[in-house]
């Protein structure tokens, strides 16, 4: 029987190419995203979901029904990121990353309940080391990241009778067009690439159904980037 997937943050970046190495892997995908995606394939549907907006994850998953009841796998991955000192971030910085990366997620939870397949269905969520290591600079990113982590650890005991596993994925920072954005200073050549990334992400998603992950952290060999 043919597994679908939802992919939150799908238009790009790791989003973007977790949904292309599930297709590649018989998946139908459902990829939520604000802006949507050039990804063409007959099992990629890209629907539009603005995952601060109560109204548009509603409207994604009345339109995601008319296709799927279920999901087999979710990755909670959409998420914004952007550096400046605690002193020069701005109070509307602050509650954006907070309506992203905690709200965000949140609200994807409130309606994913009923998608539920008991004993099988897959969280994966795409954090980040900063939901556990502070880090100079980012501290809306930070407090975002934190909240998210504690959202999911209490919905683990919600929904403990469901059977289904979580994998928390804490990566260090990895070379994505976000960092095109953010300006920072930092190499590039210390960071995760892409093709490194998915490869811990294939072995979590291939590993059997028997054996859960719930928290991986992984990064460069040159350690944490300060």
């Amino acid at each position: 029987m043919e597994k679908c997937a939802l992919v939150t943050g799908s238009s790009s970046g790791l989003g973007l190419e977790i949904s292309k190495y599930l297709l590649e892997a018989g998946y139908t995908v459902f990829g939520g995203s604000r802006s949507g995606t050039e990804l063409e394939h007959e099992n990629f549907y890209d629907v539009e979901l603005d995952i601060t907006s109560e109204d548009s994850v509603v409207e994604f998953f009345e339109t995601v029904r008319e296709f799927t009841p279920t999901f087999d796998l979710v990755v909670n991955n959409a998420g914004i990121c952007e550096m400046s000192s605690i002193s020069d971030t701005t109070l509307e910085q602050f509650e954006n990353h907070l309506a992203t990366n905690t709200l965000g997620p949140f609200l994807l939870f409130k309606y994913l309940e009923s998608f539920l397949i008991k004993n099988e269905t897959h969280i994966i969520s795409i954090l980040s080391t900063a939901a556990h290591y502070g880090y100079p600079n980012v501290g809306a990113y930070n407090a975002s990241k934190f909240g998210q982590l504690g959202l999911i650890e209490s919905l683990k005991k919600e929904w403990k009778e469901h059977k289904i596993r979580f994998t928390n994925l804490f990566p260090g920072a990895i070379n994505t067009p976000l960092w095109d954005k953010v300006g920072t200073k930092f190499s590039r050549d210390k960071m995760l690439g892409l093709t490194e990334f998915m490869s811990v992400f294939s072995f979590i998603v291939t590993a059997p159904s028997t054996i859960q992950f719930p928290e991986l952290t992984f990064l460069h060999k040159e350690g944490f980037l300060e």
